[in-house]
């Protein structure tokens, strides 16, 4: 193995991975959809599914559809640091983050696509 590759393996094992809440928003008629994921690095994912029809969320996946991918922006909302301290505990913490988020912009705004959590 060459140093150049060890020192890209060190590196990407020293990389800090963080979980967070994230929007993904209709800028034309101010929509938002409130999600979560345990490494935002991954959030690609979301438009992968959205660009191929098959998101979680149906009415995201239709305004998608309506609108077209130019209309949309991604922000992180919130992030933690995962570590090995959390490892067992981010899931939760994540749902439970998701959550307030979403009941805190609900009462603000008629155009959040999220269903309640029960």
């Amino acid at each position: 193995m060459t140093n150049n590759r060890k020192e890209r393996i060190l590196q990407y094992k020293e990389e800090k991975i963080y979980a967070g809440v994230y929007q993904i928003k209709n800028t034309r008629n101010e929509k938002i959809y409130i999600g979560s994921t345990p490494n935002v690095k991954t959030l690609n994912g979301q438009l992968f599914s959205l660009k191929h029809g098959s998101h979680v969320n149906r009415d995201l996946q239709e305004e998608w559809n309506q609108y077209g991918e130019d209309v949309f922006v991604i922000e992180v909302l919130e992030q933690m640091e995962k570590n090995a301290d959390n490892q067992g505990q981010i899931k939760k913490k994540l749902e439970n983050l998701e959550k307030k988020w979403i009941e805190n912009t609900k009462p603000h705004s008629t155009h959040v696509l999220n269903k309640i959590f029960d």
